[in-house]
């Protein structure tokens, strides 16, 4: 007598299978990721020129993006932008309640914590990011990164490791610029939109901005932009389907990052200001 059919087993399969594949899909990145991480080692060794040519084209740009500065000119713009919103949105709600002169305190507070660790992300997600996926995506599908494993290169700490350091490297001069950018900002749209004495805006602001709270800035900076360019080189050399292909993992890289920016944004704000913030205002 033969054995009893047992139809649920296709089911289970069918509705497991979406996990397990995010599941090897998940052991894959953490593969890649650890390699480009081992890998930042070489490019100190073997591949110091490749490094310098990834950090001249990451901040200058390339084509239509060297004509307006590069990635150094987007972040200074935007992060100007955001410190003339603070400075607008802020001083209009303290104003409500007749305690404007704390402007200044809002700017060492909200950009040093918030905007500028942020603003930096976000940039470096939209230009050196999708850049770097483009490229990878684009040597990926002419088989160029196969070309290099035959000559034998390694193709990871080539090609990602070098731009793994070249951004976390780039992030540094652009998380200062961009704080400068914000800080100078709001100082300008509060002093000349405003009226607001300089005197009163800097004693503020140099009363509450906390040294502590611009170093953890500079180093949550520092993780965004670690984390983007793992997530952006990996989008990159994994890329398949043709040009529409490398479209696509730019487009997957680019979400994938800005939501990575984010939690890494509020992880470090629940964890470092959640129980106390150091901030004390009293009259």
């Amino acid at each position: 007598m033969s054995a009893p059919a047992r139809p649920f087993l296709p089911r289970v399969q069918n509705s497991t299978r979406p996990l397990v594949n995010g599941w090897n899909r998940t052991g894959e990145q953490v593969q890649f990721f650890v390699k480009t991480i081992v890998g930042t080692k070489d490019v100190w060794i073997y591949y110091r020129v490749e490094l310098l040519r990834q950090i001249a084209q990451m901040s200058l740009g390339v084509g239509a993006m060297a004509l307006i500065g590069g990635t150094i000119v987007v972040v200074a713009f935007l992060s100007s932008q955001v410190g003339s919103l603070v400075a607008i949105q802020v001083y209009g709600s303290l104003a409500n309640v007749g305690i404007e002169a704390l402007t200044g305190f809002a700017s060492a507070y909200v950009n040093t914590r918030l905007a500028g660790p942020v603003i930096v992300g976000i940039a470096m997600a939209a230009t050196i990011g999708a850049g770097a996926t483009a490229q990878l995506g684009a040597m990926r599908i002419n088989e160029e990164i196969d070309a290099l494993e035959v000559i034998g290169v390694r193709s990871i700490p080539y090609l990602c490791s070098t731009r793994l350091v070249a951004g976390v490297a780039l992030s540094i001069p652009l998380y200062c610029l961009g704080m400068l950018a914000a800080w100078t900002a709001t100082k300008l749209g509060t002093i000349l939109s405003y009226g607001q004495s300089t005197g009163v805006y800097d004693h503020y602001f140099n009363t509450f901005l906390n040294p502590m709270d611009v170093i953890l800035s500079f180093v949550q900076a520092i993780g965004m932009a670690t984390i983007v360019m793992l997530i952006h080189t990996y989008y990159g050399y994994t890329a398949s389907g043709g040009p529409a292909g490398v479209g696509a993992a730019v487009g997957r890289g680019v979400r994938a990052s800005l939501v990575a920016v984010i939690f890494v944004l509020l992880f470090v704000a629940m964890g470092i200001y959640g129980q106390a913030g150091g901030l004390n205002i009293s009259g």
